[in-house]
């Protein structure tokens, strides 16, 4: 599990912990032996889990993973559905009650989150539903990280080649694609990571002082794929009058009077790839 994982389940955990009111929280993601490891936890009172790992159809988590749905114990220690093959680190941390939810992306289980008490409760609709809200968030932040790591991962392949010819121009199609997600996605920390790894894309850039505005790069990023004014303004969610705004001044500031022009100026000087 990368380090971006991570932090997406703990902050799936930090809201499912708000939204049920339930004490402990915990959740990890699948290694590629299909086991779960439990890496966040949250309300612990031991360290007694951290770092578990559930084998598929053992205990609760291990049934999460073999059935694919959520399951709730109102009381974990007489519970009939699950195997019992974790009873002491579960007793160690005192947890009587307790829910559970996949995280399914793509038809795969891909995380497990947990809610639980110390104390017998029943797990009611409002809990169930928190439980699976939480799931459902982490599962949107894990299909954008995928994203990312695909296009990264296409990039880097594309990046031991020389840049020309049609493979690179695939590398200029990721990069214009890694910025659109960062204008598109909510999260400040995650758009900073991707406009870093745009800046990684681009040329080391000779002493210039041309400086464009995000959106100025992004108008000529999409320009030098290809794109015209009307398709760059339904992409960027901008009018084509916009567009053309966006342009001309980028243009102005590189000192060129056309598109094609213009490109090619932003990639000497390091601002396009």
């Amino acid at each position: 599990m990368t380090g971006d994982h991570r932090a997406a389940v703990r902050g799936a955990l930090l809201q499912l912990r708000r939204d049920t009111g339930l004490p402990i929280a915990l959740g990890g993601t699948l290694g590629a032996q299909g086991r779960l490891k439990l890496t966040e936890l949250v309300g612990t009172n031991t360290t007694a889990l951290r770092g578990f790992t559930v084998e598929p159809g053992a205990g609760l988590g291990g049934k999460v993973l073999a059935l694919g749905r959520v399951i709730a114990l109102n009381d974990y220690e007489t519970a009939s559905v699950i195997t019992h093959d974790y009873d002491s680190v579960v007793s160690a941390e005192g947890i009587r009650s307790v829910v559970a939810a996949p995280v399914v992306v793509r038809r795969k289980v891909r995380a497990v989150l947990y809610a639980a008490a110390r104390t017998s409760t029943v797990m009611g609709d409002r809990v169930m539903g928190s439980v699976v809200d939480a799931a459902r968030t982490l599962e949107q932040d894990l299909v954008v990280q995928d994203e990312v790591d695909e296009r990264v991962r296409r990039l880097t392949e594309a990046d031991r080649s020389r840049r020309q010819g049609a493979e690179w121009e695939a590398v200029r199609q990721a990069h214009a694609e890694l910025r659109l997600i960062a204008q598109r996605t909510p999260d400040h920390d995650l758009r900073t990571e991707l406009h870093d790894v745009c800046e990684r894309l681009t040329s080391p850039p000779p002493v210039s002082s041309v400086r464009l505005t995000s959106r100025e790069l992004d108008v000529l990023t999409w320009v030098a794929t290809g794109c015209a004014n009307g398709e760059i303004a339904r992409r960027l969610c901008l009018s084509a009058e916009t567009v053309k705004s966006y342009l001309r001044e980028a243009m102005r500031k590189l000192d060129v009077h056309g598109r094609g022009e213009a490109v090619v100026a932003a990639r000497r000087a390091g601002l396009l790839p």
